[in-house]
């Protein structure tokens, strides 16, 4: 196989896993979801390495 071929391969993967989200999922509620930058929001990090640096 060439480039090309490969590349559009890829590309339908990408474009097919899109598109099964898209199906299988709701939309976001932007009234429950978390803030994207929570800078002296007094929230506490969590899931991230950051979040060990105080314990």
């Amino acid at each position: 196989m060439t480039r090309k071929p490969v590349a559009l391969l890829v590309l339908l993967a990408v474009a097919g896993v899109l598109a099964l989200d898209a199906a299988v999922s709701e939309p976001p509620n932007p009234y429950q979801a978390p803030p994207i930058l929570a800078l002296g929001s007094g929230l506490a990090p969590g899931g991230a390495h950051c979040s060990a640096a105080g314990s």
